[in-house]
């Protein structure tokens, strides 16, 4: 069987070319959050941070460990309401968009 690329380089490389594409993820991520699937969003966030700006560099800007921001976004983790509206906020302005919420009720 031929050896393929990794699916997370792959996923890496996408997020440092293509803004789109960055946008769409964290919107993604958000939005999974906001359904109440918090598993998925959290993966989804971890492999955003991995892909662009980075633990150790979210951790320098929000004056956190990143171990402890690793282990926040990790299958076991539990991250607070308030850690992950500030990670979000700060990665909305790093990437120069804004997310909004609306009501899609008829």
């Amino acid at each position: 069987m031929p050896l393929t690329r990794d699916f997370n380089e792959t996923v890496k490389e996408h997020l440092q070319k293509d803004a789109d594409f960055r946008r769409a993820l964290l919107k993604e991520a958000v939005g999974c959050m906001i359904a109440g699937d918090v598993e998925t969003g959290k993966s989804v966030l971890r492999k955003y941070i991995n892909g662009t700006i980075g633990f150790v560099k979210l951790g320098e800007a929000l004056n956190r460990s990143p171990k402890v921001l690793m282990r926040m976004f990790s299958a076991k983790g539990n991250p607070q309401a308030k850690n992950l509206f500030e990670i979000v906020a700060y990665l909305q302005k790093a990437e120069g968009t804004v997310l909004e919420v609306v009501n899609r009720a008829a």
